[in-house]
């Protein structure tokens, strides 16, 4: 990872508005009644964060509410740990506009927020064990909100693996069955992608990995190998062809990730930060004398 990059950078004002504006779409797509409620009075409502997690998600959440003509002061900044029940940001405007994008910016924050403290785990394994390599996240990812679940990777510390079919070739097993062998499948991608692309191939044995590292590939995937089998199948695909980058995947968890390391690998990918992940406890409440904004827990009728 790069020190000091400002993830926020890699996103583009087109696509965060083309997506807030979808999202906001989805939730209103016809009358506001609760708005009508409210009318445009101005008020002041507080993100608090009430359980334990990795914040992220602030440029989705500005650019929702700069969508509705509303501003947000943020007293936490993007990767910062959080515990609860803090004080996260204000936003500010019209009654009805802070109340059209409470839940999409909610739904936004709290989801990047879980994939991020996954990641954060996972990050941390890795740095505790001094290992060399990559742990990345796949694209099984949410639809319509991989770009979210993508940069909340980062934030958390994780790389990630290819973003979209377009971004780097890779050959799994029913490409290569429907091509018909491993170098007829490398050859073909050659010839499509070119030199600007790099391919590569999903191997569940030595033999294929020869081959596809013969072939031409840039990236052999040892699939599915156990620790004990990707260690020495890693380390003498490395003395065979040098160049090769080496990934491994299948089933790697929170738990069994550092087994996997190995001076050999380079990268290891897995989806377990973007399927399943928990979410981030938040809550966004119009600031009003004599009312708390925490929400406690009624103890009595």
């Amino acid at each position: 990872m790069a020190n000091n990059l400002v993830f926020q950078h890699l996103l583009t004002p087109s696509s965060l508005q083309s997506m807030v504006r979808n999202w906001l779409a989805e939730d209103t797509p016809a009358f506001d009644y609760g708005g009508a409620v409210v009318g445009n009075n101005p008020e002041r409502a507080v993100l608090l964060c009430k359980s334990e997690g990795v914040l992220c998600g602030r440029p989705f959440v500005d650019a929702v509410f700069s969508e509705l003509g509303c501003s947000v002061q943020w007293h936490k900044s993007e990767g910062e740990d959080l515990s609860p029940v803090c004080e996260v940001a204000e936003v500010t405007g019209p009654a009805r506009n802070l109340l059209l994008g409470e839940r999409v910016a909610l739904n936004c924050i709290t989801r990047a927020s879980g994939v991020a403290s996954s990641a954060r785990r996972f990050a941390n394994v890795r740095r505790d064990h001094e290992w060399h390599g990559e742990v990345v996240g796949t694209r099984k990812t949410t639809p319509g909100f991989r770009l979210v679940e993508k940069y909340a990777l980062l934030v958390g510390g994780m790389g990630t693996h290819r973003h979209d079919l377009s971004s780097m070739v890779m050959l799994k097993d029913n490409h290569i069955w429907s091509a018909g062998s491993i170098p007829n499948a490398v050859a073909k991608a050659r010839s499509a992608c070119g030199f600007a692309v790099k391919i590569e191939v999903e191997c569940r044995s030595m033999e294929d990995a020869r081959a596809a590292a013969t072939a031409g590939a840039d990236v052999v995937m040892l699939d599915n190998f156990a620790p004990d089998a990707l260690a020495p199948a890693a380390e003498q695909l490395k003395k065979e062809f040098p160049h090769i980058l080496v990934e491994g995947s299948g089933g790697i968890t929170i738990d069994t990730v550092a087994s996997y390391f190995s001076p050999y690998v380079d990268v290891l990918s897995t989806s377990r930060p973007t399927q399943g992940y928990s979410t981030v406890d938040f809550s966004l409440k119009v600031r009003k004398a004599g009312h708390d904004p925490s929400n406690p827990v009624v103890t009595s009728a």
